[in-house]
């Protein structure tokens, strides 16, 4: 398993199957794919030995307070490994990142618990996450 911060065509496609199999990532498009690969802070994935993307992340940082970690996932058939672990322990101690006092991320409830573990706690229960759609 290889460590990559950037992505050939071929694995912005191999996200883009990873995104079609969620169903919090399903709806988008091969063209969101690539722009937000493009425009994301930082990016961090494992390719296999063919060089095939099996999980990625990435992170939207001004670099000096807030890290906010975006779309961890792994392929299916490789889970249960510590792809997700070893993702997030390559995001927290990236050098570019190095200054970040704040790494946030969201979660659904049965995840909490995983991240957890992993040195996150959950915000004050006051905080809200508020959307504003443009449809």
């Amino acid at each position: 398993m290889s460590t990559i911060h950037s992505l050939t065509l071929s694995q912005i496609t191999d996200l883009h199957h990873l995104y079609r199999s969620q169903w919090w990532t399903r709806d988008r498009t091969l063209d969101e794919t690539r722009s937000l690969v493009e425009h994301s802070s930082l990016i961090v994935g494992f390719a296999d030995a063919r060089g095939h993307l099996v999980a990625f992340a990435r992170v939207l940082s001004d670099f000096t307070i807030k890290a906010l970690i975006f779309d961890l996932i792994i392929d299916e058939s490789h889970r249960h490994k510590g792809l997700g672990k070893a993702l997030l322990q390559t995001i927290l101690n990236h050098p570019r990142l190095s200054r970040i006092r704040h790494f946030e991320l969201y979660c659904l409830p049965e995840m909490a618990p995983y991240y957890e573990s992993i040195g996150f706690q959950e915000l004050n229960h006051e905080l809200i996450l508020m959307r504003k759609d443009r449809k």
